[in-house]
């Protein structure tokens, strides 16, 4: 068995400046893995992460040392014990995936589930901003079912406030990306719980989250900084009441299933999110998603221009991929 593997770094400009608590970017760098056996090609793409301590040249570098265990035929069970989650194993599992699908005549969503996919509906993300920008964005996009609100700064009740005002009818995440601290997060909560907020992702920093044990909290939160494995779990059960799930973070659909599982038998309810990539990276997410509680698979919608083809979006409602994408 003789496998290639080309890796490619791209850019995608962002529809304006796509800000959270951490900053602000206008384009998504990405990284595009094509793993190529016997005629047959299959793609898949990560997200280098700083949070993570990931760049673009680490993560390259990354797939770029088990190039040869995939030139003589790895498979994904190797991939997991050979590389640690991240978005360089994310690539390389959904290139594996998709090339077996390519190969076998089988789609992936054929492999992992007995049921047919089906559309999901996603959030759509409204950066970070003054409340009355927010409130802007929120008017915008009031007709979306589902949006999902950067905040983690001063002021965030006024800007939940405006965004709850702005579309009353949608539901409403809210994503602090940890820029809450002690100080707020007690007046916080109390106020999304008054406003209605379905669901608040991460609001302080991984580690320091030991307060949300004995914080009464009527609006469930979701960790996402906090967790990336499943052996990440069991720590977590007592402040967190979902987990969102990232292939980037997870490394790869096959560690990201291996999760969602775990979550699930300990009583967690699932968020399947993304970081800002192209439709290749939100393909098998979508497979995903199925069943998920929540859904946050925008990142196509958030950039100026996606790859062709990419994922057919119908206002926030996803189709699952065509093997022409992915899988």
């Amino acid at each position: 068995m003789k496998r290639d593997l080309f890796v490619e770094s791209e850019q995608f400009p962002i529809a304006g400046t796509f800000t959270i608590s951490r900053g602000s970017k206008t384009k998504a760098e990405v990284i595009c893995c094509t793993i190529s056996e016997d005629g047959f090609s299959g793609r898949g793409e990560c997200v280098p992460y700083r949070r993570y301590g990931e760049t673009m040249e680490s993560v390259i570098v990354a797939i770029e040392g088990v190039r040869g265990k995939i030139a003589s035929g790895m498979d994904r069970g190797g991939l997991l014990r050979a590389m640690p989650a991240g978005a360089a194993r994310n690539a390389l599992d959904c290139a594996l995936w998709d090339l077996e699908a390519k190969m076998s005549g089988k789609p992936v969503h054929a492999q992992i589930s007995a049921i047919a996919p089906r559309p999901v509906e996603t959030a759509f993300t409204l950066s970070l901003g003054t409340p009355e920008a927010m409130a802007t964005q929120a008017a915008a996009n009031a007709a979306r079912p589902l949006l999902k609100v950067k905040i983690g700064g001063e002021n965030d009740i006024e800007r939940i406030r405006a965004v709850v005002t702005a579309a009353p009818h949608s539901k409403i995440i809210l994503d602090a990306n940890e820029g809450w601290t002690d100080d707020n997060i007690e007046a916080n909560l109390a106020a999304a719980a008054e406003l209605g907020i379905a669901l608040i992702e991460q609001p302080l920093p991984a580690g320091r989250d030991e307060i949300l044990r004995r914080s009464k909290h009527a609006v469930p939160i979701c960790a996402d900084e906090s967790v990336h494995e499943a052996a990440d779990l069991e720590k977590l059960t007592d402040f967190y009441d979902a987990v969102n799930i990232k292939l980037d973070k997870a490394g790869g659909l096959t560690a990201a299933m291996l999760l969602r599982d775990r979550a699930r038998e300990l009583g967690l309810s699932i968020m399947v999110g993304c970081m800002v990539g192209t439709s290749l990276a939100m393909a098998p997410a979508v497979l995903l998603a199925q069943d998920a509680d929540f859904v946050d698979l925008d990142g196509p919608l958030l950039l100026a221009r996606d790859r062709s083809p990419g994922l057919v979006y119908e206002g926030s409602i996803v189709s699952p991929p065509e093997q022409a994408l992915w899988g």
